[in-house]
């Protein structure tokens, strides 16, 4: 005989309507009788019918994902590996399941979140990326649908996001390269049209002002968070007639592949190039050396997105608009000060 909510009930000593409350995540009910319906549907092996249940609720317990490019490529960062780990984990425990979706472009990316809000299947959505004129965030502004963004929109101040201060992270790294003794500093970037890319461009480019050294055009690059891209960055500084004695990478995969380019062509690091990355993933201790970089709070990111998120979606009001996550510097072995006598 198949268990019934009327047998959870009974075994629980509850009414069936606590325990409908129960499988809800209905807040009016306390913990102490969560955890005894809980435990009474674990020994009678009670698996309630979400379908059912979102059907007359009209809610999925879903969350969705967004990805900001092919899979293929995003799960060869560790950054996403490790902030999705943190979504998951957070919203397991606060019973939600997690749908991931991603497109091959921009326009694909658009359409597929416009079929999962259309189609309903998941009650909010995080974005792991935001461009400017993010068409997806004006989007889901204009259907008033739940969601969080992880990073910063320069457009929309007033929506909810997990960020890190990367202006401000950014700045730190550098003014710590330039105490170091150098002067003449790289910074290899991811596209431009990313808000992340902007804004640590901004904070390199304050600390060589503050320092008086030369913002110089051919010592700024464009690339993508590629090992390939970073090695064909390091092959454009490397044919420059002056070459930068440290470089900031946006992050630690673009960081490793700079290191391994500059290798292969002879070089040593950092006794012939000093490289900073961001991130603090498990790759920048992994490498030879270990790379300098900024610890942002990955898994932090990805739990308090999740917990950002269902507190939009009940409608349990959320006052603070941007939760910054404080970041820290990680100074490892790719790093040494400059000496012009060298």
């Amino acid at each position: 005989m198949a268990v019934t909510i009327i047998h959870v009930a009974e075994k629980a000593g509850v009414s069936p309507s606590t325990v409908s409350r129960v499988i809800s995540n209905d807040s009016r009910i306390s913990q102490k009788t969560s955890r005894k319906v809980r435990k009474a549907m674990e020994e009678l092996g009670y698996h309630p019918n979400m379908l059912a249940k979102s059907l007359v609720t009209k809610t999925t317990n879903n969350l969705g994902i967004v990805l900001p490019r092919p899979a293929d490529e995003v799960f060869q960062n560790q950054f996403f590996s490790e902030i999705i780990r943190g979504i998951v984990t957070k919203a397991a425990s606060s019973r939600y399941d997690v749908l991931m979706t991603a497109g091959t472009s921009q326009m694909e990316e658009e359409k597929a979140v416009e079929r999962l809000v259309h189609g309903r299947n998941v009650d909010g959505i995080i974005l792991l990326s935001s461009r400017r004129d993010d068409q997806i965030i004006s989007f889901l502004r204009d259907k008033q649908f739940p969601f969080v963004l992880v990073g910063r929109s320069d457009q929309y101040l007033d929506i909810i996001s997990v960020d890190n201060d990367n202006i401000a992270a950014s700045y730190d790294i550098t003014r710590r390269l330039i105490q170091l003794g150098h002067r003449n500093i790289a910074f290899v970037s991811g596209p431009f049209n990313l808000t992340v890319s902007k804004d640590r461009l901004d904070g390199f480019s304050k600390a060589l002002m503050e320092a008086g050294i030369p913002s110089r055009e051919e010592y700024i690059l464009e690339g993508e968070f590629t090992q390939e891209s970073s090695a064909q960055m390091t092959e454009r500084i490397l044919k420059l007639e002056e070459r930068p004695t440290a470089i900031v990478a946006i992050d630690d995969v673009v960081a490793f592949g700079i290191i391994r380019s500059l290798r292969s062509n002879g070089l040593r690091v950092p006794e012939d190039c000093s490289v900073v990355g961001f991130n603090n993933t498990l790759l920048s201790e992994m490498c030879l050396p270990p790379i300098a970089s900024i610890d942002i709070g990955i898994y932090q990111m990805g739990s308090s997105a999740v917990q950002a998120l269902i507190q939009r979606i009940k409608g349990d009001g959320f006052e603070q608009a941007r939760i910054i996550i404080p970041h820290q510097l990680i100074w490892r072995d790719s790093v040494i000060a400059f000496n012009s006598d060298s």
